[in-house]
């Protein structure tokens, strides 16, 4: 299994996997494509290749700060563009009023640090910057703590990464590959059952709205 994984990240281009750590998390609330495919997904890939000596954990950083940041200056800029109107638009629709309501109900609790503090949550982290310009906050308010979420979460978890792949050689030694894989499959366990709890936990909340 560890060759394997291993063999398809080595058969990646260089530049598909430096485009996938801008492109996802830009993506995430420019487009919301943080409701499909969380944006640290790419980052702890990135650094872990980059302990690898595969790519430059500093490009990396750079790349995912750069894309989280400009991604939600556009998410940003959208809501503000299209206001109210943007719920009511087929897209706004498919994320669903509720999402939109916890957002919003965020927003407002904490003002402008609501940017830096929904950076760390997927489903704020995809809606707080179109909320922020559907609730008219200031530019200047939203880009200061934007750029301090957006370069807090993304050098975390690239870094997180790296050090994870630093690590892994050292654990193999210790355990044997063996160990790593019954290892990795009740992780996986773990997160299959968190996910599957808070999908039903989603899927609750909206039937009562």
């Amino acid at each position: 299994m560890t060759g394997f994984v291993e063999g398809v990240l080595t058969s990646i281009p260089t530049w598909a996997v430096y485009l996938a750590i801008f492109g996802l998390p830009f993506l995430e609330a420019s487009l919301f494509l943080g409701f499909v495919f969380p944006g640290e997904t790419a980052l702890v890939l990135g650094g872990v290749l980059a302990s690898q000596g595969r790519l430059s954990v500093v490009v990396v950083i750079a790349l995912a700060i750069v894309g989280a940041i400009t991604g939600d200056a556009i998410g940003y800029a959208i809501g503000r563009r299209f206001g109210p109107g943007l719920q009511s638009s087929r897209l706004g629709q498919l994320i669903g009023e509720h999402r939109w309501r916890a957002s919003e109900k965020f927003l407002h609790r904490r003002g402008g640090p609501a940017v830096f503090l929904g950076r760390f949550t997927a489903l704020l982290r995809a809606l707080v910057p179109s909320a922020a310009g559907m609730a008219k906050l200031p530019y200047r308010t939203f880009a200061i703590w934007n750029a301090l979420g957006g370069s807090a979460w993304a050098a975390g978890f690239v870094i997180a990464g790296y050090l994870a792949g630093k690590s892994y050689k050292k654990v193999e030694g210790y355990l044997g590959r063996g160990a790593l894989v019954l290892t990795a499959i009740v992780v996986l366990s773990f997160v299959v059952v968190h996910v599957v709890r808070r999908r039903r936990a989603n899927a609750n909340g909206s039937s009562t709205h």
